[in-house]
């Protein structure tokens, strides 16, 4: 009888083997796949599902969390959210024991283990459909910790979210099933007589975690970005202690609610997945990093810190997963559709004031200007004329702050504020204002239209910095080559989560192309319409590359889940 003679069944395996099937098909043909609808409209989740949510964000506020989160609890509490519209949340969470906390994780494992990868991507694929049953609720928390306007926070923070996490979900499964569970194995040989006496031997395989899984989430997308490493860590074996940005809790603490009530009712232990908050400015993170418990660190953030993970967890033999910041880059050569790749510039600038990762800031425009569909335009008219659009998108008020959302933080309304000084320091001109908007609902609430400042090609000391929010760069080259060769160098050097190129020329998106393999980032080309640089489909797009110093992995590719498992072999004689 073989280690794993018996197939682990668990009626949710049955349930979802459907689900399952469909993800491994998708992620294979990388084709479009949806289970959860982004639209909030309740014609697609009930009538009530929007007042339902809405009430049970709401009840959250002004008391400490009702749910259990962790294993542990002090008997303190920590919490100092404060929505980006104005309203403080007032929602306290338990401070931990942290050696009773990942005692908890550790004595979780082995059922978790060996319950086989079929079964943990079940449960975690009921993990998932629970949490989108609370999208409504996840919507206004991840509006009022991130700034995020609504709508983008029930998509990104909602189903966007979700998707990313079947993703993973996905690539993990499909990663462990490469390896067979047992297998006879025959090596031809031949007895002292010369006859065939081939040699037999049963060898068992056996996929095991790498132990506690550290996920550290961000201010500006909660969810979507901790998801994937989430999922990946909990379907290859591995418990997860989530550690939130201490300004973006509540997000992640229904996700972490959620994850614990199936885990308990498909008969294993919730502390597979915790919460551990913390104080703004105690530095959690980094006491939890050292953790000699902690195997695996994921982290969304700054580069300073990012770095910091990344050289500590190496030395302590962590794996280390990180997305930090980068210098999206826009090379303008020519169009045949000018309203189009305006209006298409306009909204990824615009969408949530600049502040995501994947945001363009550097754009690059030759001297001596572009053709388009409209005729020639020099350097000047085309900065005029995409500050125009950013204006027409950002006009009225009312509509421009469900474009908008709120600034998140100081220094991003920082940044919106000092565009004259970094024309002056840059020698450049301030092409467009970032405008203030009053927001018709939270008076409280900065809201920042995007800015727009022309710069030199050599002024790389200015624009070679992440300028995070509602800024942009317009830098003039000598040429369309030129601006090819500053995407691959600057992106190389500092990094970048995207990369965009507009062209009527074939020779020109080959020569893009090839800039962005060395730079290491992704390619846009021509985007004129409803698909924008800063946004990507999960189980098609990979979100980041790995390849320069923005991110040292990819949603999802089989890096990011192949090495949160290891495999252990038993071998005997038949």
């Amino acid at each position: 009888m073989t280690a794993q003679a018996t197939k682990p069944t668990h009626p949710l395996l049955d349930q979802h083997a459907g689900v399952l099937d469909e993800i491994r098909q998708a992620l294979a043909t990388r084709s479009w796949y949806s289970r959860y609808p982004e639209s909030p409209s309740p014609r697609v989740y009930g009538e009530t599902a929007a007042a339902d949510g809405l009430a049970a964000y709401e009840a959250h506020l002004n008391r400490p969390y009702a749910a259990e989160l962790a294993s542990g609890v002090t008997g303190s509490f920590v919490g100092s959210e404060v929505s980006p519209y104005g309203p403080t949340l007032g929602i306290s969470y338990p401070s931990l024991d942290l050696d009773a906390l990942f005692a908890a994780a550790q004595g979780a494992i082995p059922a978790w283990r060996d319950a086989g990868p079929q079964v943990r991507a079940a449960v975690c694929v009921e993990i998932v459909d629970a949490i989108n049953k609370r999208s409504f609720e996840l919507a206004n928390a991840v509006m009022h910790t991130s700034g995020q306007p609504f709508v983008m926070s029930f998509q990104a923070g909602g189903p966007h979210a979700q998707e990313r996490a079947l993703e993973a979900i996905a690539a993990g499964l499909v990663e462990q099933e490469r390896v067979p569970e047992s297998v006879v194995w025959e090596k031809p040989a031949k007895d002292r007589e010369g006859r065939p006496a081939p040699i037999r031997m049963q060898k068992d395989y056996r996929v095991v975690p790498r132990g506690v899984s550290l996920v550290i989430g961000c201010n500006t997308f909660p969810t979507w970005n901790a998801y994937s490493a989430i999922f990946a860590s909990l379907v290859t074996g591995n418990p997860v202690v989530i550690k939130p940005h201490p300004r973006a809790v509540l997000p992640l603490a229904i996700t972490v609610e959620a994850a614990r009530g199936v885990l308990a009712a498909a008969g294993f232990d919730p502390a597979l997945v915790q919460l551990a908050a913390e104080a703004d400015g105690q530095g959690l993170a980094r006491t939890l990093a050292e953790r000699d418990e902690v195997a695996i660190i994921d982290y969304t953030g700054g580069p300073a810190f990012g770095a910091w993970l990344e050289e500590r967890g190496a030395a302590l033999g962590k794996l280390v997963y990180t997305e930090k910041a980068g210098l999206n880059t826009v090379v303008v050569d020519s169009t045949d559709n000018l309203k189009g790749m305006l209006g298409n510039l306009a909204f990824s600038l615009t969408l949530y004031s600049g502040q995501m990762c994947t945001a363009p800031q550097n754009i690059y425009v030759p001297t001596d200007g572009i053709d388009t569909d409209e005729g020639h335009l020099s350097f000047d008219e085309f900065g005029e004329r995409l500050g125009a659009a950013v204006s027409r998108l950002t006009g009225d008020d009312a509509k421009a702050v469900e474009l908008l959302g709120a600034t998140v933080n100081d220094q991003v309304r920082a940044n919106a504020e000092s565009l004259e000084a970094m024309a002056a320091e840059a020698e450049g001109r301030v092409l467009l204002q970032s405008r203030q908007i009053v927001h018709p609902v939270y008076a409280e609430a900065v809201v920042r239209a995007p800015g727009l400042v022309a710069v030199d090609v050599q002024r790389e000391d200015v624009y070679t910095q992440e300028c995070f929010g509602p800024v942009g760069f317009l830098i003039q080259t000598a040429s369309t080559e030129q601006s090819l060769a500053q995407l691959a160098d600057t992106v190389r050097e500092h990094g970048g989560m995207t990369a965009s190129v507009y062209s009527t020329s074939e020779d020109v998106l080959e020569a893009a192309r090839e800039a962005a393999v060395a730079g290491g980032v992704a390619l846009s080309e021509n985007l004129t319409g409803q698909i924008f640089v800063n946004q990507t489909a999960a189980f098609s797009d990979f979100h980041g590359t790995g390849a320069n110093p923005a991110a040292n992995a990819a949603y999802t590719d089989s890096a990011f889940v192949a090495n949160r498992f290891r495999v252990i072999t038993a071998r005997r004689h038949v």
